[in-house]
């Protein structure tokens, strides 16, 4: 073992005392869009909610990511699937106009469109990011969420299997949340990670993006530079690398790598006579696909139209017209903590759904599951019937 390595495997002790500083219900970790719908839907059904997000911009990589594509809430038949939480941040994100004209304002779901129109355009929509971040904050806090921005969870503390605090880590040093359930919506399932919950990792890892907006002659607009939102081998691969993206090493590298490519696309612009200006790029690394929890019930692609008994939601493939899926309660919940749920791209689904149940509507429609049944376990009235009613009653569709 040389010096370097060995120096790697040196530790220091530390002894450390955290003061208690917040005591919220429930405290949801991630304001990308699955802890928005969380919290919302946590604090709607009378719970004190914190929201934590390491950033200080609302949206995760819809906003900060500038991946500004609300993808479908439609079946690509003509058919909405996907109701609730889901269907609102999608009209928020537009209620100032939509923006590109790949995903104009889809006019006819937002009005009286027919059948035929609807199965000729999808309900999905391009938006602006600042206008998203902004409008949901503003909508967090008018329902009483507190939000505490800049902040990350280092650790958590337990009692048998269940977290009684988050610890996090910001500006003002180390401090603790006491909770009585949490919510991760992290993306990378950190909360469930750090309480020793089951977790997957997806094999094959993240292909480089470098989205960017710029300023031309022509106008405005978006460059999705590499991976888009198709993971398989036949899309743009930037670098030839794939990032496991869970080490901040690993991350750094990758944001690097972003940044050298976006502008490497804006001088190769440039040379050939474009004069192109950036006026946004990627604050956060545009990953997919890292790690997820094992859950109660892992979804899986194949089961199409498939009726669950303890579904708390409908979604659509983004993808492809025609397949349509329900949302396993399980496929939130871990069998190791008993009130931690999981939200967004880190709910539990094999490798080939998981393409799937990572885009923005169902994030949606999982952070508003979590969110009710969070709020359902602090009152001790958490059971599957009282969840799917309550989740009725709001206007979320739950089976097929």
């Amino acid at each position: 073992m040389n010096d370097k390595e060995n120096d790697k495997m040196k530790k220091i002790s530390e002894k450390i005392e955290t003061p208690v500083s917040y005591e919220y219900d429930v405290a949801v970790v991630g304001g990308g869009v699955a802890g928005i719908s969380a919290a919302l839907a946590a604090a709607r059904s009378g719970a004190r909610v914190a929201l934590v997000e390491s950033t200080y911009t609302l949206g995760g990589l819809a906003t900060s990511g500038l991946v500004t594509i609300y993808l479908p809430l439609c079946d690509g038949e003509g058919t909405q699937v996907s109701f609730g939480i889901a269907e609102e941040l999608l009209r928020l994100s537009i209620q100032h106009g939509a923006e590109g004209t790949k995903h104009p304002l889809p006019t006819c779901w937002l009005g009286s469109g027919t059948q035929q129109e609807r199965r000729a355009r999808r309900y999905d929509v391009q938006f602006n990011p600042w206008f998203f971040a902004m409008d949901t904050e503003r909508i967090l806090l008018s329902e009483g969420v507190k939000l505490i921005y800049g902040a990350s969870v280092v650790s958590v503390a337990k009692q048998d299997d269940r977290i009684t605090h988050l610890i996090i880590e910001g500006r003002s040093g180390r401090e603790a949340i006491a909770v009585s359930s949490v919510v991760d919506a992290t993306g990378d399932a950190v909360v469930a990670y750090m309480s020793g919950a089951r977790c997957a990792e997806f094999p094959y890892g993240n292909k480089l993006a470098a989205w960017y907006y710029y300023r031309s002659r022509e106008g405005e607009g978006l460059t999705m530079l590499g991976v888009c939102d198709d993971m398989t081998e036949k899309s743009h691969d930037l670098t030839g690398k794939r990032y496991r993206a869970l080490s901040t090493e690993e991350l750094t590298d990758m944001m690097i790598d972003s940044h050298a490519s976006t502008y490497a696309d804006l001088m190769k612009k440039r040379e050939r006579g474009d004069e192109i200006y950036p006026t946004a790029i990627s604050s956060i690394p545009q990953v997919r696909m890292t790690r997820r929890i094992v859950g109660k019930y892992t979804l899986d692609d194949t089961e199409i139209r498939k009726s669950l008994a303890d579904s708390v939601g409908v979604f659509s493939d983004w993808r492809k017209r025609g397949p349509v899926y329900e949302l396993s309660f399980g496929a939130l919940c871990t069998e190791d903590i008993d009130n931690l749920f999981a939200a967004g791209r880190c709910i539990s689904s094999t490798d080939d759904m998981w393409d799937i149940t990572r885009v923005i509507p169902v994030c949606a429609v999982s952070g508003e599951a979590a969110g009710v049944a969070a709020a359902l376990l602090c009152e001790g009235n958490l059971d599957i019937d009282s969840l799917q009613q309550a989740l009725v009653s709001r206007g979320v569709k739950i089976h097929i």
